[in-house]
């Protein structure tokens, strides 16, 4: 664990060294990012213009909620940019067999060869959403709060990385250039707003198949301090676990089941 640690610190390292070398690309990355999560924030802000509340949440529950789904989003997406063209980079062009030449997982170098440094900003403009809405809301932080705020969105971020990576792993059975990821990103919005405003299957799909819900809503019930859904707090982490356990195992098995393109 202490040798990953420590290959993490260089890979992010001498990264983001390479990415703010280009400082103008970086600034318009990160302002272009910047931009789309304050149109999120606007749109919430349009909707309680129109509506006092929605299906029993007011806005500045909504704004909580929204703000907290940013930080586990944000976290993954500075780790998920190699995972968007894995079938593309890795398998179809070869880059996996470089890859596999290595003394270090073939999962740890392709989660983190590169970094999407820009998504930093959704993790801080989630975490100052969160304490303004919480200052609306007059919420009481104490320090299990503060724990289980940081515990829940690396829990949360887990259940990201971990399903899309195991979307990635279909690429070592079927050669696909655009994989199955797009229409399951589209689903990862459903999870920034209350899962009560869906239908029950829906509400089911979203904790129990693809579990987003558990990534983004349950904590912020929790942290909220509402009675409904509060049970399902404890899942949280068992559920990032099984998921991660499963990709893990999923992965290995792709990795074996992985030929060379001989190139």
């Amino acid at each position: 664990m202490k040798r990953y640690l420590a290959l993490f610190s260089e890979y992010l390292t001498q990264y983001v060294k390479v990415r703010l070398s280009y400082r103008g690309d970086f600034i318009i990355s990160a302002v272009t990012s910047f931009a789309a999560t304050l149109f999120g924030f606007a749109f919430v802000y349009v909707l309680f213009t129109k509506i006092p509340k929605l299906s029993g949440w007011d806005f500045a529950e909504v704004m909580f909620l929204y703000s907290f789904a940013l930080i586990p989003f944000g976290l993954f997406n500075v780790i998920s940019l190699n995972l968007y063209d894995f079938g593309n980079n890795y398998i179809i062009e070869g880059k996996f067999d470089r890859v596999l030449l290595r003394p270090v997982s073939s999962m740890f170098q392709v989660l983190f060869e590169q970094f999407r440094v820009e998504s930093f900003q959704e993790v801080a403009t989630g975490l100052f959403g969160v304490g303004l809405a919480a200052r609306l809301l007059h919420l009481h932080w104490t320090f299990l709060n503060v724990f289980l705020l940081i515990f829940w969105a690396l829990c949360g971020a887990v259940i990201y990385v971990s399903i899309f990576l195991l979307l990635s792993t279909v690429s070592f059975w079927f050669e696909d250039r655009i994989g199955v990821h797009p229409p399951v990103w589209n689903l990862i919005a459903f999870g920034r707003y209350p899962l009560s405003i869906y239908s029950s299957v829906i509400q089911f799909f979203l904790s129990w198949i693809i579990p987003f819900g558990f990534a983004s809503f349950y904590p912020s019930v929790r942290l909220l301090g509402r009675s409904a859904y509060r049970s399902y707090a404890p899942f949280i982490p068992l559920v990032a676990a099984v998921c991660l356990g499963i990709t893990i195992l999923v992965w290995n098995e792709g990795v074996r089941h992985y030929s060379s393109t001989g190139s």
